[in-house]
């Protein structure tokens, strides 16, 4: 049976690092995928990313993304209330039964603050559509956190068909990657890919943690 699937990204990018495997994935499926952007103003630089986020949507099978347009990196100077009242409108739209959002202790503040949010938008009240709610893992902001809430996965996608599409997503981001050895590099989304495969017994996979799931009747 075909399903909802909304995926939380502090910034475009994140969601293609974090689950873009699991995103072709599930659109391979049959589901159907949404993208929710939260930080980023639409301009400069980021009216870019917002353009490269379109097309990394379509390569990977998604809707089109959606932009909620708070200011990037300023994140605890916001009411939190307001970034779960986007997260809930967007999910009462949308209806997802599964839902990804970046690691609560991610090293950038926006990462934070969408996991935070999205914990509180998405809280199995009766009538929810959510049945399970995963975080995923940000190279250059999970792996470079130094203390808080650790990244323990316990969920592993195998993506080894998907691998090269999530390539190709993150190529349509440009200059947001970084030449290796740097983390956010396309030698390191490809050394993740195969080491959580080792994981799993796969040749390529996507770690994530589960946050929340409902067995429903």
């Amino acid at each position: 049976m075909a399903r909802g699937v909304l995926v939380i990204a502090p910034h475009g990018l994140d969601e293609a690092l974090g689950c873009g495997g699991a995103m072709a994935r599930h659109a391979d499926e049959g589901d159907t995928v949404h993208v929710l952007v939260l930080f980023g103003d639409g301009t400069g630089r980021d009216a870019v990313r917002r353009a490269n986020a379109r097309k990394a949507a379509q390569i990977l099978g998604a809707q089109p993304p959606r932009f909620a347009g708070f200011p990037e990196n300023r994140s605890d100077t916001l009411a939190l209330l307001d970034v779960v009242g986007v997260i809930e409108r967007c999910a009462a739209e949308v209806n997802p039964d599964t839902v990804y959002v970046s690691h609560g202790g991610n090293l950038n503040i926006d990462h934070q603050t969408s996991c935070r949010a999205a914990l509180t938008a998405l809280r199995p009240v009766p009538g929810s559509s959510v049945r399970a709610l995963y975080a995923y893992e940000v190279l250059s902001s999970t792996d470079w956190a130094a203390s808080g809430e650790p990244f323990i996965p316990n969920r592993f996608v195998e993506i080894t068909a998907q691998l090269e599409r999530k390539v190709k997503a993150l190529e349509a981001y440009g200059e947001e990657m970084r030449p290796a050895p740097h983390a956010r590099s396309m030698d390191g989304v490809r050394a993740l890919a195969r080491l959580r495969g080792g994981s799993a017994g796969v040749s390529a996979a996507e770690a994530l943690l589960l946050l929340r799931e409902i067995a429903r009747a």
